[in-house]
């Protein structure tokens, strides 16, 4: 794996899953817990401060972790499962699946993604892990639908696809094991793209109190944040810690994305140029 960004991103991104999986099992406490050391900065014995009531932060950035990257992966797992079926089924189609399909993605496109999610969100009888996902799903699915239609669309046409027409391969079959092979780097920077914008999406709803606020997340750190005037009260330690985790986990998928991209896009590749004593070996 030669790319850098692809290396820098998936360290960083290792990095956190491991906090997720593995931070809670290691860490005592509870993050809930309040005690007398309110609004406490970093020290030996609370590691990045405690909140106003004397909540310990590290460990509810640790516990954290867990809630916001499990509604972003599951966010975009559930909204690449509809882009691929939308997206592959209406392009290798076409005609009236086709336009059928594409009149349900451009709806998608043009309704505005963040009102829409609040809107949803403020009517979910219940707020878990799942509901706040399949919320950001609904509104994460349609571009990706309409990429890989696109790519579809051309895809069809090839010869290694006609002859698997005329060696009498089923429709189904054709799309998902001889079309959706090749589109893997178009899906997996769509699925890094949906994370980024989920955890994104859980944050603004915890921020604004549509998420549930009894679990632990990155969003309803700053929630509460905000709710204790932490910047006021120069509190930093508060809001800074949650606010560089989404940053940090946002640039990792980012590279990673970008990585991806360059590695698939033959246009975006760099040539590097031959070393010195390679150019000095030939005059």
């Amino acid at each position: 794996m030669r790319s850098w960004k692809i290396r820098l991103g998936m360290a960083i991104l290792g990095f956190f899953t491991l906090m997720a999986i593995f931070g809670p099992l290691l860490v005592s406490g509870d993050p809930s817990a309040t005690s007398d050391d309110g609004l406490v900065g970093p020290s030996a014995e609370h590691w990045l401060g405690t909140t106003q009531t004397g909540q310990d932060i590290f460990t509810q950035i640790v516990y954290g972790a867990r809630i916001s990257m499990g509604v972003g992966v599951l966010s975009a797992v559930i909204a690449t499962i509809v882009s691929i079926a939308v997206g592959l089924i209406g392009g290798y189609f076409g005609g009236a699946i086709d336009e059928t399909l594409s009149v349900i993605t451009n709806i998608f496109l043009v309704l505005p993604a963040l009102p829409l999610v609040i809107v949803l969100a403020g009517y979910l009888p219940q707020r878990g892990v799942t509901s706040v996902a399949v919320v950001i799903a609904v509104t994460g699915w349609a571009w990706g639908a309409r990429i890989l239609r696109a790519q579809t669309l051309s895809i069809r046409r090839r010869d290694f696809v006609e002859a698997a027409k005329a060696s009498g391969e089923r429709p189904m079959r054709i799309i998902f094991f001889e079309i959706l092979p090749v589109q893997l780097p178009v899906i997996a920077t769509s699925f890094l793209a949906t994370v980024v914008a989920a955890i994104l999406a859980e944050a603004g709803l915890s921020f604004l109190g549509l998420a549930d606020l009894s679990s632990v997340s990155w969003g309803s750190m700053l929630y509460f944040a905000q709710n204790g005037q932490a910047l006021l009260v120069g509190a930093w330690w508060w809001f800074i810690p949650p606010g560089l985790c989404i940053a940090l986990i946002g640039a990792g998928l980012g590279l990673m994305n970008f990585g991806i991209d360059e590695i698939a896009n033959p246009r975006l590749r760099t040539i590097k140029p031959p070393r010195r004593k390679k150019l000095e070996a030939r005059s």
